[in-house]
């Protein structure tokens, strides 16, 4: 979301699978959070970041109870890798559609958790 919203390398995939209605796009609540938090952080006011957060609303996914647990599982496997909450969310959300997980992070094709990782750039 981030590379998209900012323009980096990588955004264009990003844009092309938001506008294919082949493509299911899912991101978890808790990273939507953390686009929130940096765009705030960022300077933007709740009206810029209701607008940057539009074209992924319809994908959110609310972090349950099955992703929370997922995620705190993911905790020793990742912590050598530097891993957030927010990172091991987004795993957990794949794992759980059999999906593939989108990053920057180049460490994440370096985890055998058995979900999918695509790198946007790298």
């Amino acid at each position: 979301m981030l590379a998209m919203l900012y323009g980096e390398n990588g955004s264009a995939a990003v844009i092309d699978a938001l506008a294919d209605p082949e493509t299911q796009v899912l991101a978890s609540s808790v990273n939507l959070c953390e686009v929130v938090t940096k765009l705030v952080l960022g300077g933007a006011d709740a009206t810029q970041v209701s607008a940057d957060l539009k074209p992924f609303l319809h994908c959110a996914v609310e972090f349950d109870l099955e992703h929370a647990v997922r995620a705190g599982q993911l905790a020793r496997i990742t912590r050598p890798f530097g891993l957030s909450l927010g990172d091991r969310a987004c795993l957990a959300l794949a794992a759980s559609h059999d999906a593939t997980a989108w990053t920057t992070d180049v460490e994440w094709k370096k985890l055998k958790l058995g979900v999918k990782v695509r790198l946007l750039r790298g």
